[in-house]
């Protein structure tokens, strides 16, 4: 099946769907002060590039760069459970990836939570590596950043 990447430049039926569904899923798991994902009125800003990923003319995930200084942080990505297992997920983060590689920014990070057991296994699987808290993580308070795992990776090198 097809897969069309689409930035996006407002919050969109789509966007409130696909955010809705990833909102729910990490408040089953998490508490508010554990969870560190942007809002949509956050989500478009200048710094930040936001797509969607269509699979046969259907919503079936996002995902969005922060871009800051020498870093890239991967923000709000998710792929509705239907489409799991179908390249979406591996799709958008190329793209993100692509996103950063033309902005000359040589590092991505993330930040995910310990019971996004699939997420965790993907991002090591596309190469990212366990790192410290990065900013603005890194001066959170500890009780905030329990159950966060943070990611890198240098997207310079040819993987």
């Amino acid at each position: 099946m097809p897969i069309e990447i689409q930035k996006v430049e407002s919050p969109t039926d789509d966007v409130r769907a696909l955010i809705g569904e990833l909102d729910a899923e990490l408040n089953a798991a998490y508490s508010p002060e554990q969870r560190h994902g942007l809002d949509i009125s956050r989500i478009f800003q200048p710094h930040i590039a936001f797509f969607i990923a269509y699979l046969d003319g259907h919503p079936a995930g996002c995902g969005g760069v922060a871009f800051q200084d020498t870093l890239a942080e991967v923000k709000r990505m998710y792929v509705r459970p239907d489409s799991r297992g179908q390249n979406v997920g591996q799709t958008i983060l190329a793209r993100l990836e692509s996103e950063a590689k033309a902005r000359g920014i040589p590092r991505m990070v993330l930040e995910t939570g310990d019971a996004q057991k699939a997420a965790l296994i993907f991002y090591q699987r596309a190469g990212y590596s366990p790192c410290a808290p990065f900013e603005p993580y890194a001066a959170m308070p500890a009780a905030q950043i329990q159950r966060s795992r943070f990611f890198e990776k240098d997207i310079t090198a040819n993987r």
